[in-house]
């Protein structure tokens, strides 16, 4: 009786070395996700400043006029062009 205890307290305790080693290995991994998941997060913020300091300065409204302007080659109509409708 006391050699199959001995045997079953064995097995549990390998099996528990086994566990904890792959434990171990499988938080190390995690850790390495994790940190390029941060990484990347900041990455993206930087990104999203940059993004929202752009929007910002196109919705200017000289801005739009210029661009309109220079690329489009748009410009203000004269008076005579204008044409008044009533209702």
């Amino acid at each position: 009786m006391s050699r199959v205890l001995l045997g079953v307290l064995l097995v549990a305790i390998v099996g528990s070395g086994i566990t904890v080693a792959y434990e171990r290995y499988r938080h190390r991994q995690l850790f390495v996700e994790l940190t390029k998941r941060e990484r990347e997060r900041d990455e993206l913020n930087i990104e999203f400043g940059r993004l929202q300091l752009e929007q910002a300065t196109w919705a200017q409204a000289n801005r739009i006029d210029q661009v309109a302007r220079e690329r489009l080659g748009m410009k203000f109509p004269e008076a005579e062009d204008i044409v008044v409708v009533r209702q």
